[in-house]
């Protein structure tokens, strides 16, 4: 009886530890864009998009932009291939997930945010962004 407890016990503690490893290399935290530089796994950056810097290239479905830390005002350069989300050029915040490579923040994802309408000076204002 006691060997079956010992077996249960560890197959118990068996699940549990793959459990926990799966749960950490699934999680990506947000990080500072130096951060995200120097991160050699998929991590998540948040910040506003820098008006004007914007190009979607229809062919190879690849948009390139430039996010603004929102604290520090430091850009950095994204790329992310896929069909541009309807409402990018109105987002007050952006969360690009992905990993730097080559200079360039390759989001494999975006998150865009956009303001409410009973949101939209408070935004300009916290953020920068100008009403189009």
């Amino acid at each position: 009886m006691k060997r079956a407890y010992w077996a249960g016990a560890l197959l118990v503690v068996g699940f549990l530890a793959l459990g926990l490893s799966t749960f950490t290399r699934s999680m990506t935290p947000y990080v500072s864009f130096a951060e995200a530089k120097a991160a050699p796994r998929t991590v998540q950056v948040m910040g506003a998009l820098e008006k004007g810097t914007s190009r979607y290239d229809a062919t190879s479905k690849t948009l390139h932009f430039t996010l603004l830390d929102m604290n520090t005002k430091e850009p950095i350069a994204v790329s992310y291939t896929d069909v541009k989300p309807a409402n990018f050029e109105d987002a007050v915040s952006i969360v690009a997930i992905g990993r730097y490579e080559n200079g360039v923040f390759a989001a494999e994802k975006l998150l865009v945010k956009c303001p409410s309408k009973y949101q939209g000076e408070e935004i300009e204002k916290q953020y920068g962004a100008k009403k189009a």
